[in-house]
Parts: structure tokens; sequence; C-alpha cells
């Protein structure tokens, strides 16, 4: 470690001043490549099923659009053979949702060390890559390089007698 450190004094020195301030970008540059680069994209497939609305849509400028109340939700389903659909729903109270019979066929591929949803309808296909996954959000990026951040939905429950 302290030759490490030692050999990038030179890279480092001029723009970061100090030895202490080294250690940190290191440190921070270390664990960042521990949590993000070796993240295995089959693990985030556990967490694609269920109820999801978009909270934040970042656009390849690098501008945002921020979503505080969605009429419509996405519905993931997927099976054990990596094969499912996705249908846009309405949320109601107490558990109801509302849609029609249409859905979007979907297959999850790993490939490349990632995660990639391809998504079919009568009319198109496309395909979205899963950037990250976790049981509370969602994240995919489209051929576009539109990235997508999805938040787990909380369903409206009212006490209603």
């Amino acid at each position: 470690m302290k030759n490490v450190i030692v050999m990038a004094r030179p890279i480092f020195s001029s723009c970061c001043g100090n030895l202490k301030t080294m250690k940190i970008i290191f440190f921070v540059i270390t664990v960042w490549c521990l949590f993000n680069c070796s993240q295995n994209p089959e693990t985030y497939m556990e967490h694609l099923n269920g109820y999801w609305e978009i909270e934040e849509v970042t656009m390849p400028d690098g501008t945002k659009k921020d979503y505080k109340f969605n009429e419509t939700i996405d519905y993931i389903r997927l099976n054990d053979s990596l094969k499912g659909f996705r249908k846009k729903l309405k949320p109601g109270i107490n558990d109801t949702y509302f849609g029609s019979e249409d859905a979007e066929a979907l297959v999850v591929r790993i490939e490349n060390d990632s995660l990639n949803i391809y998504y079919t309808t009568p009319y198109t296909s496309w395909k979205e890559t899963v950037l990250k996954a976790t049981p509370t959000h969602l994240t995919v990026i489209n051929k576009n390089n539109i990235v997508y951040l999805y938040k787990r939905y909380t369903p409206i429950n009212l006490d209603v007698e």
C-alpha cells in the first residue's frame, strides 16, 4: 500500500498538494471500485419483479427531470426462465391497479458483465441495460443514453370501512 502511494505521489502532487489528501483520494477511489466495479449483474435479477415508478430521468447532456407524481407505474414480472413482461398500470387505493391487457414481453440476459432487458411488442423491440437494482431502486439506460431512475412503488392504503 505504501509503495502504491509513493508511486502515485508524482501523479497527484500537482493537483492534490499533500500526502494526506492523496491518501484520502486513493481510499475513496478504492472503495468506489470495490462497491461499483465488482457488482455482479446476476444479483440485480432478484430485485426486478414488482411495481416501479419513475423518480428521475437524466438526459445525455446531464439535464434531469424529477417526477414528483406519476399517474402510471410499471409492473415487471420475471419468471425462472428469465422471461416475463412489463405492464403500465394506474394505481388505485388498497392495492388495486387498473390497466389494459397490453404488456411488453421481455427477456433478461447477462452479456459482457451487464444485465440487459430485451423488450418486444407487436410494433417494435428495444433493449435497456440495468445499471443498478436494489430492493428500493432500479436504474436503467437505453440506447439513447437516457438514464431512468425508478423507486419501488408504495401502494396507497386507506383505512376505509
